[in-house]
């Protein structure tokens, strides 16, 4: 009996955490922190990703369309909120390097997911991959460069 009870509690919360993980950009746009905005906009970046490869798979490309927006929009987000706080990433590398891990792993991930669709649909990805790698670029520039001369 106990056990039923637990395997329904885990069915419950795998159910929910699906919608939960699908945090919307408004909770991260509330957020004070800039460094924190940046790293709740990824993640929600991510989330979208996530939920727009389950609605391809499902055959729904309006929904496809509206998450891949969203994800740009996540991750425009992040990139202003990093360059809002006004701190050099040399100097204070801690968001700027998760932002720029974070980054590094979505474009393989939109890479994956990109050689995972037909190929007629392959183009509708072209500007959420095009923008994510100028964010990772600047980022990482942010990180890499040495002193100003």
């Amino acid at each position: 009996m106990r056990a039923m009870r637990v395997w329904v509690a885990a069915a419950a919360l795998a159910a929910c955490s699906g919608a939960a993980a699908y945090a919307d950009l408004k909770s991260a746009m509330a957020e004070p922190d800039l460094g924190k905005r940046s790293k709740l906009a990824l993640d929600n970046a991510s989330a979208a990703l996530k939920a727009a490869r389950e609605a391809y798979n499902k055959g729904e490309s309006e929904k496809v369309t509206e998450l891949v927006q969203e994800f740009v929009d996540s991750v425009n987000l992040a990139s202003d909120s990093l360059r809002a706080t006004g701190k050099n990433p040399r100097r204070s590398p801690k968001w700027f390097k998760q932002a720029e891990l974070s980054t590094r792993d979505l474009l393989k991930r939109i890479e994956t997911f990109q050689h995972d669709m037909a190929f007629e649909e392959r183009n509708s990805l072209d500007k959420a991959k095009a923008r994510t790698q100028e964010v990772h670029d600047e980022l990482l520039l942010g990180l890499m460069e040495g002193k100003k001369k």
